[in-house]
């Protein structure tokens, strides 16, 4: 009698179980993680630098006011040749000296007073984050090549 209690027990846990299951609420999947850099970007820069980092059409030829369109941010730009540091003070500061030479005119704005710092090191490492493996290992290179 007790190997049938047992098994009559274990039956009642399954369909517990069962039943437990079937009227739960279904999962759903959590929700997506967003990636702060990504949105700030998407609210600060990509109306100049695109929303897919591509910059401004012709951004190596000057416009009729002398300044230059907004370069890509992209494997295709020239900002992955640059040090995060100094991305960070430009993005931080504007182009302007020492990053610039005196009196360069730039549509590039100072985001300091709009950005925290943190915020500011998210969205570079948003940009740094959507170039290719092998762009990435060329930066390493090119600035920590003691590794």
């Amino acid at each position: 009698m007790s190997v049938f209690l047992t098994a009559g027990r274990r039956a009642a846990l399954a369909l517990v179980a069962i039943a437990a299951t079937a009227c739960s609420p279904p999962e759903t999947a959590a929700p997506a993680v967003r990636d702060p850099g990504a949105q700030l970007y998407a609210e600060h820069c990509a109306s100049c630098h695109g929303a897919d980092l591509e910059g401004q059409p012709n951004w190596r030829e000057r416009k009729s006011d002398g300044r230059l369109p907004a370069p890509p941010h992209d494997h295709s730009g020239h900002t992955w040749h640059h040090p995060m540091e100094m991305l960070f003070q430009m993005t931080r500061d504007g182009l302007v000296p020492p990053l610039a030479p005196e009196g360069y005119q730039s549509d590039m704005p100072a985001f300091g007073g709009v950005l925290s710092d943190d915020d500011i090191r998210a969205v570079l490492g948003y940009i740094e984050r959507q170039w290719p493996e092998e762009v990435r290992a060329m930066r390493a290179e090119r600035f920590n090549p003691a590794r």
